[in-house]
């Protein structure tokens, strides 16, 4: 049985996105066709306003329907302070858990010379600018800790000491997990629980 086209042609948009396979789509796209007809008529205004309405923030980088975001409008948050992300949905992750009050900077990618990203291909120079520009006393590299993670915040590193100002530059602690077994931990995440150490109280 083929689907009608209209639903064949979403089914197909589905499985373009990420994580979503056919069965998946197809799925999906039944679901939606189910919906109450006010519901649609919102989803598909709201797909159709995404491109228009959603742009990056000014400063950060980070998504916003404003050209300043409200994280670097807001008075309260330690300008001082700036947190450096790979992408937007990393900054959520931090944002939910209400554990930072710094800003942040959205790098929108990571240095990965396998797949040609260089660093003139994300917001690094837009970064040192800041830096530059602004009374910054830390940078927290929080960038994901694998070779490419790693390869940026070391880039990042070089070239904010190149700068010669009294800026501290720190990198999140990697670990164990908690409930997690030493046996099966790889030699990575070991050697980052000892590096990240700290004194027990």
């Amino acid at each position: 049985m083929r689907l009608p086209d209209t639903l064949r042609k979403i089914s197909d948009f589905l499985q373009r996105l990420p994580g979503i396979g056919e069965k998946t789509a197809n799925r999906l796209s039944l679901y939606l066709l189910r919906l109450p007809e006010e519901d649609l008529k919102e989803f598909a205004q709201n797909i159709a306003a995404l491109k228009e309405k959603t742009q990056k923030c000014k400063i950060c980088f980070s998504l916003s329907e404003e050209e300043i975001c409200p994280i670097c409008q807001d008075k309260d948050r330690d300008k001082g302070t700036i947190l450096v992300v790979e992408s937007p949905l990393d900054l959520l992750s931090f944002e939910n858990g209400g554990i930072y009050k710094g800003v942040y900077h959205v790098l929108h990618g990571r240095i990965d010379p396998l797949n040609n990203i260089r660093p003139e291909d994300i917001y690094l120079k837009e970064l040192i600018d800041r830096i530059k520009e602004n009374e910054v006393k830390e940078v927290i590299l929080a960038t994901n800790p694998d070779m490419e993670g790693e390869a940026t915040a070391m880039y990042i590193r070089d070239r904010i000491r190149e700068l010669e100002k009294k800026v501290k530059i720190t990198r999140l602690a990697y670990g164990l997990p908690i409930g997690a077994s030493i046996e099966y931990a790889d030699y990575m995440t070991l050697k980052k629980s000892i590096m990240g150490r700290e004194e027990y109280k």
